[in-house]
């Protein structure tokens, strides 16, 4: 029987609520590894994955099968519960609604992942590409 072949990475990024800076720490490590394991769960290669306190960005080969809103409400509701659970009692965690979610070449991917795993250093010197650090949509 034959399958289809699809190659389809994306650029997704997405902010803590209010843009707090909480990912820090032991908070930190849970919500990474929650991201990086739902997003296997979900069937998707993590081929990059990095943030600073107030925002995190993944980049993933996606299965044809899942819609980027689809990796994005499930990426984000697992760790956000692994982060919860995490937390002392009467602290929580929060992501903001949106998120950013970018296609990316098969040209792009090493440029792009050295921009993921890069984050801390890439905001410490301002080297920042404005586009995709928006994890929202402004009202007008």
């Amino acid at each position: 029987m034959r399958r289809s072949h699809t190659e389809i990475y994306l650029h997704f990024v997405w902010s803590t609520r209010l843009r707090e800076p909480v990912l820090v720490g032991e908070l930190d490590r849970t919500v990474r590894a929650a991201v990086s394991d739902e997003a296997r769960r979900l069937g998707c290669s993590v081929l990059a994955l990095g943030g600073v306190a107030d925002h995190l960005h993944l980049l993933a080969r996606v299965p044809a099968r899942l819609s980027a809103a689809q990796v994005a409400k499930h990426v984000k509701g697992r760790s956000s519960h692994a982060g919860n659970v995490a937390l002392p009692d009467g602290e929580r965690f929060y992501w903001q609604e949106g998120y950013g979610a970018f296609s990316v070449s098969r040209s792009h991917l090493s440029r792009v992942a050295a921009y993921v795993e890069t984050q801390p250093e890439r905001h410490a010197r301002g080297d920042l590409w404005p586009d995709w650090e928006r994890s929202d949509e402004t009202a007008e």
